[in-house]
């Protein structure tokens, strides 16, 4: 392949609007050029957008899996996969999401990214681990097992934190006791905390807040609304999210997590700029419906898809999604009336901030990653662009 790309005849989806008929150059694996001429170049690689859009690459800061596999099935095959599946829906980047299991397998998984992150050449680009758990809230534990979760323990936390250099975010319960240190720890370390799974209070979301936890991980699933204690009214995580300006929000928009009203009510109250959109999908993302497995196909939990979602089997819970990126923005357009370039800024520039990421990835600006999707009116995605490195044409079975 040419180290040089050139994208002409497209509508290029820019931090200033949209450039019609624009053209935008590639060139070692970089943004090099955005123009509204037609560029001429020799000996590259020529891309007609046919005046589809030409966006920024879609950012998943929580995915569990897709294709068939789970990253909790620790195998190279299974992480190489769920990224090269991803990159058909626009997905660019991504972030491996575990589940709450015992350190070991955790620490398994680690091993494999990093060796998954060194031959990633087809797939959407990691960038980072995020640990989901075993620090939860057994009252809001959804579809995490039971079996695995606990309170925070110094020595295991520490331990895993110095195993890797990739973990970036790790998701936990505020009110638990140990949660606030434990918070203060991931902060020295770098680490995005996020609240999750949790029955906290206002009062406890705020002392969390103050020593990092400023994200809330799957807003409105399993989290804490309005509840009464001995007749008195508290708010809950929900609320607090909302009254604290600077936490941020990620929302899962298959069209089933959220109904309408909630999707507006957020982009209400927190906008484009504090909300990232999601798929938490599990490995029957871009899968047939029917039995499936939620985390490692060893001690993983047997779940149904059904209705676009994954499900217990019981059906008292969901158990993560099977939504694909371009489903979230097209819902967002078209449930929640979001604009196109709020609905692409949710799932690119807004994640790409809230991981400390945007001086690579998130908007078309020169010099940045070349880390690109083209797309219909319809948000179907024509093609699929990693850091230069086109993995997905959808009018070719092979790249």
């Amino acid at each position: 392949m040419s180290n040089y790309i050139k994208i002409f005849n497209g509508n290029i989806i820019t931090p200033a609007g949209v450039l019609k008929n624009g053209t935008l150059v590639i060139a070692n694996g970089k943004i090099a050029d955005i123009s509204t001429k037609n560029i001429a170049l020799e000996n590259v690689l020529e891309i007609d957008a046919k005046g589809k859009y030409v966006s920024p690459g879609f950012i998943d800061m929580h995915v569990h899996g897709g294709g068939g596999h789970d990253f909790m099935d620790n195998t190279l095959e299974a992480f190489l996969t769920i990224a090269k599946t991803h990159t058909q829906y626009g997905t660019t980047a991504l972030m491996p999401t575990t589940l709450s299991c015992e350190k070991e397998d955790l620490l398994t998984t680690l091993a494999i990214y990093e060796e998954a992150d060194a031959v990633n050449r087809e797939g959407a680009d990691f960038i980072g681990i995020h640990i989901e758990g075993p620090y939860f809230a057994m009252s809001q534990k959804g579809a995490q097992d039971p079996r695995y979760i606990r309170n925070p323990d110094p020595a295991e936390y520490k331990e895993i934190l110095a195993a890797s250099k990739h973990i970036k975010r790790w998701s936990a319960a505020p009110e638990l006791p140990g949660t606030i240190e434990f918070g203060q720890f991931l902060k020295q370390n770098k680490v995005l905390a996020a609240i999750a799974h949790t029955d906290a209070i206002y009062e406890e979301v705020v002392r969390a807040y103050v020593v990092g936890f400023n994200h809330a991980t799957h807003f409105y699933s399993c989290m804490s609304g309005v509840s009464r204690r001995n007749a008195f009214r508290y708010a809950g995580v929900i609320e607090s999210a909302y009254l604290l300006d600077g936490m941020t929000v990620e929302i899962i928009v298959d069209g089933v997590h959220l109904p309408a009203p909630l999707l507006k009510l957020i982009y209400k109250i927190k906008g484009a700029e504090r909300t990232a959109l999601i798929t938490d999908a599990m490995r029957g993302a871009g899968m047939p419906e029917g039995k499936s497995i939620l985390g490692s196909l060893k001690g993983g939990l047997e779940v149904i898809i059904e209705d676009g979602v994954a499900k217990l089997p019981d059906r008292t819970a969901f158990a993560g999604s099977v939504a694909t990126a371009d489903r979230l923005v097209r819902n967002m357009m078209t449930l929640a009336d979001v604009p196109l370039l709020d609905a692409v800024k949710m799932a690119s520039v807004t994640p790409a901030k809230i991981l400390n990421i945007q001086d690579k990835k998130g908007e078309l600006v020169k010099g940045k990653d070349a880390d690109i999707v083209i797309f219909d009116e319809e948000i179907s995605i024509n093609t699929t662009i990693v850091k230069g490195n086109v993995v997905y044409r959808k009018d070719l079975v092979k790249i």
